[in-house]
């Protein structure tokens, strides 16, 4: 059968799936799992005669849609917060990964920019930073204390101070998505070329082993989490930008639904940085090697496996589910 015959014979069937999952038409458990079932099956023939086309894209996407609709129900039988953080937000992540594979090239790019415009303009870093925060940092060096900086004003205080200043920051990078996605860029351009040079600034004065035992014990949690928000205002920008098979203002809600369930997972991760960076941070260089590393690497890999790792087996596991119930 020719492709154009076959979304001709099925379209009709498929936008009333899409009617479904946006709550146009209720349907019962019953026949929900009928029509999964059924969109499978146009799933499966699209795969096996038209492997490369778009059609297989379209099929997958509203098979996993309505899939979550049928187990929606079980979602009561849970703690809500529970599924959100374990299921839902994972799900979400492996359905956008390649969103966060923009964020992760595009904070490389922007990063080797302020690093290299450091290393060629030395009067960049004060442009960027400022010349008292970095005239004060010098000072700091000299006096060997290169996170000094961290630890003026009270730990409670500069935690609450933190906290919503990283807020502030992830919240714009995530609604300034609404122009296109251009106004996500233009923020993680600025705090990415931010951190390049900062990082440039202390290797320049011998002094970038000090700082990183500093600013990376609150860096690891604030740093993945603004690369997991730039995802989130490039899904926000591309759900206007490409709306697909869907009008542009469904487009946007779904975008708007998906991409901010995301950024919500992000602020625990936000505070916490908050409190680390309040209250630990300014004690970097009097605390032992093996302490450092081990809140260092241990926040690396537990918000790098929520979302690098734990998203992939959660798929893995639904579609295991998925095949179950099918059978």
């Amino acid at each position: 059968m020719r492709e154009v015959y076959f979304i001709k014979q099925n379209k009709e069937k498929w936008l009333g799936i899409e009617e479904v999952i946006q709550g146009k038409l209720k349907k019962n458990p019953d026949e929900l799992s009928s029509l999964y079932i059924n969109l499978i099956n146009d799933l499966s023939f699209a795969q096996t005669y038209y492997p490369k086309s778009n059609t297989v894209v379209y099929l997958n996407h509203l098979s996993s849609q309505i899939y979550q609709k049928i187990y929606k129900t079980k979602r009561v039988e849970q703690n809500r917060l529970f599924y959100f953080f374990s299921t839902e937000v994972p799900l979400l992540v492996h359905q956008y990964r390649r969103y966060l594979g923009y964020a992760f090239a595009f904070f490389l790019l922007f990063t080797c920019i302020g690093l290299i415009s450091a290393v060629y303009d030395k009067e960049f870093v004060n442009v960027i930073l400022g010349e008292d925060y970095v005239n004060m940092t010098v000072e700091n060096i000299k006096n060997k204390n290169a996170v000094g900086v961290y630890q003026s004003g009270s730990t409670w205080g500069s935690t609450i101070g933190i906290v919503f200043n990283n807020i502030q920051v992830g919240a714009k990078l995530y609604l300034f998505g609404l122009f296109a996605g251009v106004g996500t860029l233009f923020v993680y351009l600025s705090n990415c070329v931010m951190l390049g040079s900062f990082q440039y600034f202390f290797y320049d004065y011998g002094a970038l082993a000090d700082s990183a035992k500093g600013i990376w014990l609150h860096g690891t949690f604030e740093i993945f989490s603004m690369i997991i928000e730039a995802m989130c205002g490039l899904i926000l920008g591309a759900s206007i930008l490409f709306p697909k098979t869907l009008s542009r203002f469904n487009s946007l809600k779904k975008g708007f639904k998906d991409s901010f369930k995301i950024f919500l997972s992000t602020v625990p991760f936000t505070i916490c940085a908050g409190i680390i960076e309040g209250y630990v941070t300014r004690h970097a260089l009097n605390m032992p090697l093996a302490l450092n590393l081990l809140i260092i690497v241990g926040s690396l890999i537990l918000i790098g496996g929520y979302y690098l790792i734990y998203p992939n087996y959660v798929a893995k596991q639904q579609n295991l589910l998925a095949n179950d119930h099918i059978l």
